[in-house]
């Protein structure tokens, strides 16, 4: 075996942790293992199914990562490489190797990690987009799971800055999940950013992959920001992995009527700091930044939104008897006595103009225009 094919084995071999090469005295030359005797490996402490792995791999296997390495231009990052993340290597349990296509740099610098549902609000996708894009502006990286829902639209606010932005898998890299992503993949990769597994190509996106995923997430970044959560969520997974991990936890509160709040609010009272605006999280993690490129979006942050220009009175009535929690036409009609019918078209008026979206059950929702 050459040292690519002993890298390839490392990477695949099953369980296989940088605790473990610690353990073993192998973490500063890990590719002296493969290969060695399985007796010699389980005496030096590794388990009997990765001894039995590394003293004998599937060649076809190799060969194949191998290929597709060479053809995808892709990367693997082995743990004593320069280009692991240090902050990654802190962690419990990190992996032995990372898979990655895009920019290997963009894993040194400084991220932020911003997650949430996959079946947000209107309002909280906007909030997620706006914050990443925000962020992004300022410097920082912005690292999510290329889920729909909030991770989407925290990669298109990093793009729209435009900064950098890592989609991290929780398959192999030799296909998107979920599919409809790829599009996105691609504007991640063609602005400077990267695709990041741990899983070796041929891996499909089963579920209990995604908790191992998330636990990268948190760990590549020095915080994480939960936008909208339930209270049984894959993303209040990674909030706690963050916690666990040392990591600053940030939680946008919301709506005591929105059940995507819950998980958000759950966090507030476990210790998460609790944000209105992106300055908040640049403050609390100490990222300078410069005032003259972000004045306007400070000025419009401070203000929560954006005044209610080039409106007549009763659109100015509408959007003040809505409020900022979903109410159906029925309610509107109750609260303003303008009839059902003018509401309809009204409220279509409002949504071209993105000052409103559509919500569950027929409703509507104001959305916080201009909210850093």
């Amino acid at each position: 075996m050459d040292d690519l094919d002993r890298a390839l084995a490392l990477a695949r071999a099953p369980g296989l942790h940088v605790d473990q090469l610690r353990a073993a005295g192998a973490l500063d030359e890990p590719l002296q293992l493969p290969g060695s005797g399985a007796s010699r490996l389980r005496d030096r402490g590794l388990p009997a199914g990765i001894a039995d792995w590394l003293a004998a791999p599937d060649a076809a296997a190799l060969a194949a990562d191998r290929q597709w390495l060479q053809s995808a231009g892709a990367m693997l990052i082995l743990c004593n490489s320069e280009h692991y993340p240090p902050l990654l290597a802190e962690i419990p349990a990190a992996p032995v190797a990372l898979y990655l296509l895009g920019d290997a740099g963009v894993l040194l610098s400084a991220q932020l990690a911003v997650v949430g549902s996959r079946n947000p609000t209107a309002s909280g996708r906007r909030t997620a987009h706006e914050f990443a894009q925000f962020l992004a502006r300022a410097g920082l990286t912005i690292t999510s799971g290329l889920a729909v829902g909030i991770d989407a639209a925290a990669h298109e606010g990093a793009l729209a800055a435009p900064g950098r932005t890592i989609g991290v898998q929780g398959c192999g890299l030799d296909q998107v999940y979920p599919p409809e992503h790829a599009p996105l993949a691609r504007a991640i990769l063609a602005q400077g950013g990267a695709l990041l597994s741990e899983f070796p190509p041929g891996t499909p996106p089963r579920r209990d992959n995604f908790p191992r995923r998330n636990r990268l997430i948190s760990g590549l970044a020095i915080g994480t920001l939960v936008v909208e959560a339930a209270r049984q969520s894959g993303s209040l997974i990674t909030a706690k992995l963050a916690a666990t991990q040392g990591r600053e936890v940030f939680a946008i509160p919301g709506s005591i009527h929105n059940p995507l709040a819950r998980g958000c609010h759950d966090l507030i009272r476990q210790g998460a700091r609790l944000v209105e605006n992106a300055l908040e999280i640049l403050a609390e993690l100490q990222i300078p930044y410069a005032k003259q490129d972000l004045a306007e979006h400070s000025s419009e942050a401070s203000k929560g939104a954006l005044p209610l220009q080039g409106l007549d009175k009763d659109y100015e009535i509408l959007l003040d008897a809505l409020g900022f929690e979903p109410a159906s036409i029925d309610t509107l009609v109750e609260r303003t006595g303008f009839p059902s019918s003018n509401l309809a078209s009204m409220l279509l008026i409002l949504e071209l103009e993105g000052r409103v979206g559509p919500h569950t059950g027929g409703r509507y929702l104001r959305l916080q225009e201009g909210r850093q």
